[in-house]
């Protein structure tokens, strides 16, 4: 079976995360239904292991070939779970075949327009995978799921030699909990790659330093005929809070290794609101900067207006380099294996994160690679049928280096 039918079937299983219920591992129970699925296919296929933990993180091993017992064991994941940022229901997988540029229809009145999306003009003469408009697609991160489990049937259908292979298949990627609760020991990886990526010559081992910034503001309500140095309106007041946060450090405005401020919610009346940010910079000083910066405003608000605001920040992940810069060897035979498919590597930093970042703090050096998707989160999220088998050989040539 190719990657794309594998992931042809996957989109269709709603395994879409809630982050207003972080709390909770999976913060959806239908992350299961996917779990358990990929459960049976991994034990149909032969591998070793299989089994699926309370919290839906799904586990497999394949035993290294004679000869490569003492080879490194590498680990392959990619998570279950798509964003909350848009419709993951009700998923309606199209292929357009041979495309010969231009837009694309989805349906729905919505249309992938070229001019925007230049990475199309790489796909001439392949077969485009998109939904149907009224969803996101979901090959992040499913794309990753279907080119491991590709690779893993053609190991053990053709007897490739291979060290020890471990599979892990995690949920809440996205609100980011996929990797906080995956059991690294019992996963069994020396180190490991995330199939997360987009281009298929991706090898990232950079990434934002991330954190979370939730602000209350408490509002005092008064018939506005009788407002007069009284009212305090909590909705303008947090208005005024954005206002004190540089204007051109957003994600419309910022790109390669500039951080930024991302006001994701907001919501209040003249009694109460609340702000939501994500903060993100490479850099740990620049990193640091702006939490500082978050704090100074907040202190400004309570200095103009009392104590009416109230700031949270929650860390959520850190670079990856800081770890990986130490482990370079592992970057190397993934860079090796994209050249073996006649790429220049990309070693563009991410401006995200992934299980990758989490991982690699906790002792498994996690690089991230590509799938061969683009436009995620979004309705005119797309993949490239070719790049995916591009993938699997990727996956492939990077266990057959581990083995030399």
């Amino acid at each position: 079976m190719r990657a794309y039918e594998r992931l042809m079937k996957y989109v269709q299983v709603w395994t879409t995360s809630d982050d207003d219920n972080s709390c909770v591992t999976p913060s959806t129970a239908r992350q299961f239904d996917l779990a358990n699925m990929l459960d049976e296919e991994m034990k149909e296929l032969g591998i070793s292991n299989v089994r699926v933990d309370g919290h839906a993180y799904v586990y497999g091993e394949i035993p290294a070939t004679k000869g490569c017992e003492d080879r490194p064991a590498v680990g392959f994941l990619a998570h279950m779970d798509t964003a909350p940022d848009f419709n993951g229901e009700n998923v309606r997988p199209k292929l357009h075949e041979n495309y010969q540029g231009g837009d694309i229809t989805l349906g729905s009145g919505r249309i992938i327009e070229a001019a925007k999306f230049p990475d199309l003009a790489e796909m001439i003469g392949h077969t485009v995978m998109t939904a149907d408009g009224t969803s996101l697609l979901g090959a992040d991160d499913k794309a990753g799921i279907a080119e491991i489990l590709t690779a893993a049937e053609r190991i053990l259908r053709e007897g490739l030699p291979h060290g020890k292979i471990c599979i892990a298949f995690v949920p809440d990627e996205e609100i980011g909990h996929g990797a906080s609760l995956l059991d690294i020991d019992a996963f069994g990886a020396d180190f490991a790659y995330t199939l997360d990526g987009g281009a298929p010559n991706e090898v990232v081992y950079e990434t934002f330093n991330a954190s979370h910034a939730h602000l209350d503001f408490i509002g005092f309500n008064i018939h506005p005929g009788e407002a007069k140095d009284r009212m305090k309106n909590a909705a303008l007041i947090a208005a005024e809070f954005a206002g004190l946060l540089p204007a051109d450090e957003i994600p419309a405005k910022t790109e390669g290794y500039q951080g930024f401020f991302h006001l994701t919610d907001m919501r209040g009346d003249v009694e109460s609101a609340t702000l939501d940010y994500i903060i993100r910079d490479h850099s740990a000083e620049r990193f640091a900067m702006r939490e500082e910066q978050m704090r100074e405003a907040a202190d400004e608000i309570n200095r103009r207006y009392g104590e009416v605001c109230r700031l949270t920040v929650t860390e959520q992940y850190r670079n990856m380099y800081e770890v990986v810069k130490d482990h370079m060897e592992v970057v190397r035979y993934a860079e090796d294996a994209v050249r073996a498919q006649g790429m220049t590597v990309d070693n563009s930093p991410i401006r995200g994160g992934t299980d990758g970042s989490q991982l690699s703090y906790r002792g498994l050096i996690c690089p991230n690679i590509g799938t061969g998707g683009f436009a995620f989160h979004g309705p005119y999220e797309h993949i490239s049928v070719q790049y995916m088998d591009i993938m699997v050989e990727v996956v492939l040539d990077i266990i057959g280096n581990i083995c030399r």
